[in-house]
């Protein structure tokens, strides 16, 4: 069994069961075997109920310190995945305890293959909080909020969403929006918005180029709110977020 050096790399199992090295010293192995084990249980190799295996028996499968399992089992626990209790193990919680909107766990859900219905909840999520930020943005920004967005829009216009800096521009022009409610509630969504955003757009390219350009979806949510235009700000954004589900359902059936 392997002991933390530095310059040790562990093995994991990949989606088909073979043993590939899982790299990283310190604490990105730790971090390295919670994404692999992440990824199984959001992917469903792991069902809520189950016992992942003993600390001892899973070390030394994956060839790494028992210090680094416990540490990666940690990090799932505060994510809501499993629970650790004497004698009984590590077992899978139910779906409804995992905190969904944690960006890591978005991760490892598009890491693999996401559930369809688990698509389809983000995108009601966004389509509840998003056109509702973009009503207040409208009605309490200041040309700040206006400058950001600007840039973000032209930055994805210069990079596309095809890259990541114009997809890193799209997280900014959410984020901003969000910000420019000026409230505090709304505001600590902004990193699992983004994230959301963030990886439905980069699935969607994933077999194949974005089926038609998104970004003057986002430039009328733009001037609605630079012109102060609460109404039209909602509307333009639940068009751009239902139209992005389209985008993404089409990319699934591909």
């Amino acid at each position: 069994m392997a002991q933390d050096d530095p310059s040790k790399q562990g093995k994991a199992k990949d989606d088909g069961g073979e043993v590939r090295p899982v790299r990283g010293p310190g604490r990105r192995l730790h971090g390295a075997i919670a994404h692999k084990l992440g990824m199984a249980i959001l992917s469903g190799q792991y069902q809520p109920g189950d016992t992942l295996s003993g600390e001892v028996a899973f070390a030394e499968e994956l060839e790494v310190s028992r210090s680094a399992y416990r540490e990666a089992i940690q990090v799932l626990t505060a994510k809501g995945l499993v629970e650790s209790r004497p004698k009984a193990g590590t077992r899978v919680l139910p779906r409804t305890r995992w905190n969904l909107l944690d960006p890591e766990v978005l991760a490892w859900a598009f890491a693999g293959e996401p559930d369809i219905q688990f698509v389809r909840d983000l995108f009601e999520l966004r389509a509840i909080v998003e056109p509702a930020a973009a009503r207040l943005a409208a009605q309490r920004r200041d040309k700040d909020d206006i400058r950001i967005m600007k840039d973000a829009l032209a930055a994805m216009r210069r990079h596309t969403l095809a890259t990541e800096a114009g997809r890193a521009a799209d997280r900014d022009f959410h984020n901003a929006i969000l910000q420019a409610t000026r409230n505090d509630a709304l505001i600590v969504l902004t990193a699992s918005i983004g994230a959301a955003v963030n990886w439905t757009t980069q699935f969607k390219q994933r077999a194949r180029a974005l089926p038609r350009n998104p970004i003057p979806d986002h430039a009328r949510v733009f001037d609605a709110i630079a012109a102060g235009d609460p109404v039209a700000a909602s509307d333009a954004m639940r068009a751009l977020v239902d139209l992005a589900l389209e985008d993404t359902a089409s990319a699934m059936r591909d």
